[in-house]
């Protein structure tokens, strides 16, 4: 098997990877990064971006991340594709597998794979991901004011969500599958006090109505088995994200949704040696630009932890 040792692997390409990379290869630590099965991440599937600092026109979120990548390139990074399959922190240098076929060993390892939006798995959810359907209401919102919009979740962040909504769609339709909210008690009071904000129990959504945008939604009461077609222009999904760290089980401390731990106000995991940075460690804001700030982080913290060692 093919292997090579490098000062600073990256695992990751979305804001934290390619911000990671930027400082690192400023550091003169030549940092190794693998885009992964996403490169870009989940920008990537975002159409238009207007809440990151200094675009004040917007930018498209894959146009986004192509100038990311550009300035990685550019300060000397080198920007690679494959897949991290498995690894074995147990001992310096890190080894870390890329596609089960390359064997990397690594002085340290900054991980930025990010976490995966929850969907539906509808067909029409899929087709009009970005003409109407969104797993991140703070990111497209706005692009809904005034107009009808429907969300579907039951826990705090649906409820927060829907909260959000509230104040510039003009009606927010909630669609709850059982008879009750995960949310908790202070968040589903506000919920229900909001008066534009119509919940609906037992309901499951059946299609996304529209062609090449969201125009309406079909949804149908599991007790009653009743269809509905609501008329709506925005269809938000909030059941959750999934980070993308099955691979670190077993080596790196994670909650019980599968976040990797950090040590509070540094990138620092459980292992010496070893950072995480932007959604795989970010529950609670995953935005674009806190993910590069935490990717800064994580390559402030690799080049002291390797000058330290003497390294670099």
């Amino acid at each position: 098997m093919e292997s090579e040792k490098i000062h600073c692997l990256i695992i990751g390409s979305g804001p934290a990877g390619y911000t990671a990379a930027v400082y690192a290869a400023r550091a003169n630590m030549k940092p190794v990064l693998y885009q992964g099965i996403q490169p870009g991440g989940q920008l990537t599937i975002t159409t238009e971006v207007e809440n990151y600092p200094g675009y004040p026109d917007g930018v498209q979120g894959p146009e986004m991340m192509v100038h990311f990548e550009k300035q990685a390139a550019r300060m000397g990074a080198d920007i690679r594709f494959g897949l991290a399959t498995k690894v074995d922190f147990s001992a310096q240098p890190f080894k870390v597998w890329i596609d089960e076929e390359k064997l990397v060993e690594a002085d340290s390892v900054i991980i930025a794979t990010g976490a995966s939006a929850k969907w539906l798995n509808l067909e029409s959810e899929q087709r009009l991901n970005g003409f109407g359907v969104s797993a991140c209401a703070v990111c497209d919102g706005f692009f809904f004011r005034g107009k009808e919009v429907a969300i579907v979740g039951a826990g705090d962040t649906a409820a927060e969500e829907a909260l959000y909504l509230s104040k510039l769609c003009s009606n927010v339709h909630m669609f709850i599958r059982r008879d009750e909210m995960r949310a908790s008690k202070v968040m589903q009071e506000r919920v229900q006090r909001t008066p534009n904000i119509k919940v609906y129990w037992n309901t499951n959504t059946e299609e996304i109505v529209g062609e090449n945008k969201v125009e309406a939604v079909r949804v149908k009461n599991v007790k009653t088995g009743e269809l509905t077609t609501i008329p709506i222009s925005g269809f938000f999904v909030a059941i959750g994200h999934q980070p993308n760290s099955d691979i670190f089980k077993g080596w790196l401390d994670m909650d019980e949704a599968g976040y990797l731990k950090t040590i509070p106000g540094t990138s620092k995991t459980n292992i010496e040696g070893v950072f995480a940075a932007g959604d795989v460690q970010d529950k609670i804001y995953r935005q674009a630009v806190t993910a590069a700030g935490s990717g800064c982080m994580a390559a402030l913290d690799a080049e002291r932890y390797l000058s330290a060692k003497g390294l670099v």
